[in-house]
């Protein structure tokens, strides 16, 4: 699943493959883009936005923004010209980029929109600050977070509005590693700036790489303390690791690393 440094390691693809290119061909197979040509523009920068991808494009003057987003299941590869291509099937293709030197596929996106370059900071400005990028402000989202006390860390945590990045993955990590229940409520957690400043460290050390890993080990089955581990031992306690629905997500968590209020409803299963 796409979190933040998924997106930033992808914008960095990108940038190897297409930044400082023209276009000498494009497929956009959405229904709004689908009589679009890009031939002939540059693409001029790669960059992202929380879990957004930004390819920004200049021709004659003119500036316009190619816009993404990975959501679950997206993803985007590149390969030289005439190599065969190794990704998902055919038939998830939206986007297609031809220069002289690489092709950009993007499969399975979502949001897909092309809109003058301008209207990013109208068209993104209800996120918080990007913990992967330059307006990143611990401070500022614990402030976001803070607004709505009787909400979930959990739930916060994956609200886009209060911090761009964090989705199951990382927020189910946090909280194990600050010893949080996932359903404490905003108002109980005792250093929200902690909160999210472990979140960002947690998502800038996987940049540049694609495992993701909290643990420290790149070993398949290691990268993590409980995020798909339901069942397994935690690797601190040795208690059971549980899974259950929260909102229209799930969460992973240490009942004995992470314990409920002992008034607290059980949680539903997932």
């Amino acid at each position: 699943m796409p979190e933040g440094d998924t997106v930033w390691n992808t914008a960095r693809l990108l940038e190897q493959a297409l930044v400082g290119s023209v276009l000498t061909g494009t497929e956009l197979r959405v229904p709004q883009l689908a009589a679009t040509d890009l031939t002939g523009w540059t693409v001029a920068a790669s960059a992202s936005r929380g879990k957004h991808l930004l390819l920004r494009l200049e021709r004659d003057g003119d500036h316009r923004t190619l816009h993404s987003h990975l959501r679950m299941d997206g993803s985007w590869r590149a390969y030289r010209p005439g190599e065969r291509r190794s990704g998902p099937p055919a038939h998830l293709i939206r986007v297609v980029l031809r220069t002289d030197r690489s092709v950009a596929v993007g499969y399975h996106l979502h949001e897909v929109a092309l809109f003058p370059t301008a209207e990013e900071a109208r068209r993104l400005g209800h996120l918080g600050p990007d913990l992967l990028g330059e307006d990143w402000d611990p401070q500022e989202a614990a402030r976001r977070i803070a607004a709505d006390p009787q909400r979930s860390i959990a739930e916060a945590l994956l609200d886009q509005r209060n911090l761009a990045g964090v989705g199951n993955l990382y927020k189910s990590e946090t909280l194990f590693l600050r010893g949080l229940w996932p359903w404490t409520p905003v108002s109980a957690v005792p250093d929200l700036p902690a909160t999210v400043r472990l979140a960002q460290q947690l998502l800038a050390a996987n940049r540049g790489r694609w495992t993701q890993t909290t643990t420290g080990s790149l070993r398949r089955g290691d990268t993590t303390y409980v995020y798909g581990r339901r069942a397994h031992p935690c690797r601190r306690c040795g208690a059971a690791i549980q899974r259950a629905e929260q909102g229209e997500r799930v969460t992973f968590w240490c009942p004995r690393c992470q314990p409920a209020p002992d008034d607290a409803p059980p949680p539903a299963a997932g």
